[in-house]
C-alpha cells in the first residue's frame, strides 16, 4: 500500500482514498466532488482528517492513508496504512451501537455519542493496511 500523493483520489462505486501521512507540513484540498458531495480533506504526520459536505467523516491521530473509504446509512468500510499506532474517530449517527471490525478482528460492538463519534485505537505496522468495519 501507499499514502495518496494527491490527497484524495476518486475510486469509483462512491469509494475514495485520501491521507499521506508522509508529509511534514500541513496539506489540504477543499471542495472536491465525488457524486455530487463535496470533501475536504487536512492531511500530514500528525493528523488526517475528512469532511463530507461539511459534516466531519473520519480524523486518525497521527495522520494516515485511508483507501477505498467508503460510507453509507449503515456504516463505514476502508482500509488504513500508518507507519505507527493510531487512534481513528468517525463521524456516524449519534447514540447507535455498531459492529466494530479491525484486521480481521471482531472488536466487539461499540456505541457512538450523543455526537455520533466512534473511536479505536489500532496497532500498525509501516506499509501493511487494515481493513476496517463499522455496520449497524
Amino acid at each position: 500500500m501507499s499514502v495518496v500523493t494527491e490527497l484524495i483520489v476518486n475510486e469509483g462505486n462512491g469509494k475514495i482514498s485520501f491521507g499521506n501521512y508522509e508529509l511534514g507540513a500541513k496539506a489540504k484540498l477543499d471542495n472536491y466532488e465525488v457524486g455530487g458531495d463535496l470533501y475536504k480533506v487536512k492531511t500530514y504526520r500528525d493528523i488526517t482528517k475528512l469532511e463530507k459536505n461539511g459534516m466531519f467523516l473520519y480524523e486518525s491521530v497521527p495522520g494516515t492513508a485511508v483507501h477505498r473509504f467508503t460510507v453509507d446509512e449503515t456504516g463505514v468500510e476502508f482500509t488504513v496504512e500508518a507507519d505507527k499506532d493510531c487512534q481513528i474517530t468517525l463521524g456516524l449517527e449519534e447514540n447507535q451501537e455498531y459492529m466494530v471490525t479491525a484486521g480481521g478482528e471482531e472488536l466487539g460492538p461499540m456505541w457512538t455519542n450523543m455526537g455520533g463519534k466512534l473511536s479505536l485505537s489500532l496497532e500498525m505496522g509501516s506499509g501493511v493496511g487494515q481493513t476496517v468495519t463499522v455496520k449497524k
